[in-house]
């Protein structure tokens, strides 16, 4: 399996990614998944492991930086736009369909928390892709507004928008109009602030179990007046007659979102829940991402193992995270 860091277009801002190809004999152009990270996460971290695991499997794979984060292009930094990170997945298509290795009508969607929610309105609009499979489904939107575990009291989500509105006025008098800090200083504070969704995102994130130099420990406030209006699953009802996989903890306190996603699909759907599993043990922790990964492995070659495209009639060892 080797692997090649390349750039590729999307709307304008240079998107930083990693293609794995599999070093294993292939009889003509091979199936690809593009691989997506979670919110403030980069293409080192989970998304890598699973790029890198599923190419290991037979398909070419592409993880990427979305925009304004990592080590891709886009000002301000930090910024969560969710109309930019469907785009993000619809470029990393079209860079695929340019890759002589990849068999352009055998191209499927894997999105990892947040971009599980983004594959899915990016695969509702774009029948380039042949099937869509996310990981811990979030929809960041739902996740601001509602909380993690889904019964936030609205008044969080207010007086973000106040936040963000005064953020605004700032920039436009010229004065520096701060970032939203994502984490706390230490994982009793997490917990005490985001239950047990954010003591798991701290042990991720703010240890070396998963840190990450470039991955964002902040929001630029303009990402949540982005997020108030987005819905994720609004385009879920199109993916069908094209399967859709999602793959949740049984522990995870999220999961609610894939139930969500679940019922608004209209074609072939699978809710996979591994068992023992939250939220975030399904980034690294080998004992669960195996499970994940041999699920994905049949979804997706039986998925991608045709090249029809929809019609109206037809409603070895792991990389180093693992541990």
């Amino acid at each position: 399996m080797a692997r090649t860091t390349v750039t590729f277009d999307s709307a304008g801002i240079d998107i930083a990614a990693h293609l794995y190809t599999p070093d294993t004999p292939a009889s003509g152009p091979r199936p690809a998944l593009v691989v997506g990270h979670p919110g403030t996460g980069v293409k080192e971290q989970t998304s890598g492991t699973y790029a890198h695991l599923m190419a290991e499997r037979g398909f070419v794979t592409l993880a990427f930086d979305a925009a304004h984060q990592g080590e891709s292009g886009g000002l301000p930094r930090g910024l969560e736009d969710p109309a930019q990170r469907v785009e993000d997945f619809k470029a990393a298509v079209s860079y695929l369909t340019t890759r002589e290795e990849v068999d352009a009508e055998r191209i499927g969607l894997l999105g990892i928390c947040a971009s599980g929610g983004y594959s899915l309105a990016a695969a509702g609009g774009d029948h380039r892709v042949r099937a869509v499979a996310s990981v811990c489904t979030a929809d960041p939107s739902r996740q601001f507004r509602l909380g993690a575990e889904g019964g936030q009291d609205p008044a969080v989500f207010q007086s973000l928008l106040d936040a963000a509105a005064r953020a605004r006025t700032a920039a436009a008098r010229g004065e520096d109009p701060g970032v939203m800090t994502m984490f706390p200083e230490t994982a009793e504070q997490a917990r005490a602030l985001g239950g047990q969704h954010g003591a798991e995102g701290f042990e991720y994130y703010c240890t070396s179990r998963g840190g990450h130099e470039r991955s964002a420990k902040f929001l630029a406030w303009e990402s949540i007046d982005k997020l108030a209006f987005y819905d994720a699953f609004f385009a879920v009802p199109l993916i069908g007659p094209r399967p859709m996989l999602q793959i949740v903890g049984e522990r995870a306190v999220t999961a609610w979102m894939a139930v969500e996603a679940h019922q608004r699909a209209t074609g072939p759907k699978e809710l996979y829940r591994i068992p023992g599993a939250g939220h975030v043990d399904l980034y690294d922790k080998k004992e669960y991402v195996d499970l994940a990964v041999e699920k994905l492995t049949g979804f997706f070659t039986t998925g991608l193992g045709t090249a029809a495209r929809p019609t109206a009639a037809s409603a070895h060892r792991s990389p180093a995270l693992l541990r």
